[in-house]
């Protein structure tokens, strides 16, 4: 558990971590086996796509405020800055939310 803990602590917030810590504690084998399989996306790559594509949105599955960025021109090239420097906290937050969500349903 700790090295699983040790090797995604990336891609999660700090105070999240904890939390994750007490759920993992608390599986058995089978389901813990199934958790090691779940990939999340890393802050890092979510962060170079928002400033190289500004396309973060799509793969933190937030599509249709994707579409309205792409439409508006990124808001006016307002809205990919605002994005540049929120995307690894996005990241980390959905990559928490997709490990609560699957962890209840395993």
């Amino acid at each position: 558990m700790n090295v699983w803990l040790g090797m995604n602590a990336e891609n999660f917030r700090p105070e999240d971590i904890m939390i994750i810590k007490g759920i993992l504690e608390k599986m058995d084998a089978n389901r813990f086996l199934a958790v090691q399989c779940i990939s999340f996306e890393k802050p890092s790559t979510i962060f170079l796509i928002a400033i190289l594509l500004g396309w973060e949105r799509f793969w933190l599955d937030d599509i249709l405020l994707g579409i309205l960025k792409i439409i508006t021109c990124y808001g006016c090239f307002i809205w990919w800055l605002v994005d540049i420097f929120t995307a690894r906290e996005r990241a980390r937050k959905y990559n928490f939310k997709k490990f609560m969500k699957l962890t209840v349903t395993i």
